[in-house]
């Protein structure tokens, strides 16, 4: 075989599998196109309904010759605490998540680092909270909120969530990646602890503490069950449990309902879109050291 016939069976294999690999990428892109509008298919319609202006027939695609804005403004019109409701969902959600990152990183802290006795018994101690379904302890929490005064307040929709056990184990799982000759090192060159934690630990882990910030507001936020049982005042509803009201006042007007759904999901919605990275990045920095 002359050599110019092997050089033209080389270009011939090397064009086949150029097509071959464009082949398999354009399939990929269309199945992750095809995931993606399934998945955001219930975000799409919502969306749509509420363009489509009052009306009792939706349909699927809205005629965009006439697109009604108009429900994002009737929906704070109609129901006046729709404004309250939001602030109500952010700082609890704020507050929550601010207890969750300083309660995990001192615990975290502690099992990572320091030693003491029983540190590796208060680990699987906090390792067994997550396997209590939250549902077995609500009475409890309810009867400890209703003695102490709380309901319809901040402090009442707060309190039982300012600790995690996933928070403190995320937390602890991160510090142990960080080199203990770092903090050794920090301790002989005169070091405190506490300093330590706050001007090295703490800086280096913004990976983690960006994860378990947007886990825990996200979390709150959609929280539904607890603001329904803690809340009877009208103005001290959450987002979750005030848009209810639209459904049962406007039963047929799909698209003040969908306005309503949207507008209490944006805030989530962007900061899942801006955390994203964020929350995958932290979630494996922490997991190939146990």
């Amino acid at each position: 075989m002359s050599a110019q016939t092997k050089l033209l069976k080389t270009d011939a294999y090397s064009g086949a599998y150029q097509i071959i690999r464009l082949i398999k990428k354009i399939a990929t892109y269309i199945l992750l196109v095809m995931a993606s509008l399934i998945v955001l298919f219930p975000l799409f319609f919502s969306f749509s309904l509420a363009l489509q202006g009052p009306t009792i027939a939706p349909t699927l695609i809205p005629d965009f010759s006439k697109l009604d804005f108009s429900a994002f403004g009737d929906a704070f019109k109609i129901e006046k605490n729709l404004g309250r409701w939001i602030l109500n969902s952010f700082v609890v959600s704020l507050l929550v998540t601010l207890g969750q990152l300083i309660t995990s990183s001192l615990a975290g802290y502690a099992l990572a680092t320091l030693n003491f006795p029983g540190r590796s018994l208060f680990f699987f101690i906090f390792l067994g909270t997550l396997m209590i379904p939250w549902e077995s302890t609500i009475i409890t929490n309810y009867l400890t909120i209703s003695n102490w005064g709380w309901k319809d307040s901040y402090q009442g929709l707060v309190a039982p969530f300012l600790s995690s056990g996933f928070g403190i184990f995320l937390m602890r799982q991160y510090f142990m990646t960080i080199p203990r000759d770092l903090y050794e090192a920090a301790i002989i060159d005169g070091c405190g602890r506490t300093r330590y934690l706050w001007s090295i630990l703490l800086p280096l882990s913004r990976p983690a503490l960006g994860t378990l910030a947007v886990y825990a507001f996200l979390n709150t936020w959609n929280q539904y069950y607890w603001p329904l049982l803690v809340i009877d005042a009208p103005e001290w509803r959450t987002t979750q449990v005030g848009i209810t009201v639209f459904r049962s006042s406007e039963i047929s007007v799909y698209n003040l309902q969908m306005a309503a759904t949207i507008i209490v999901m944006l805030p989530t919605l962007l900061l899942l879109i801006f955390g994203q990275r964020q929350l995958v990045r932290g979630l494996t920095a922490g997991a190939l050291k146990g």
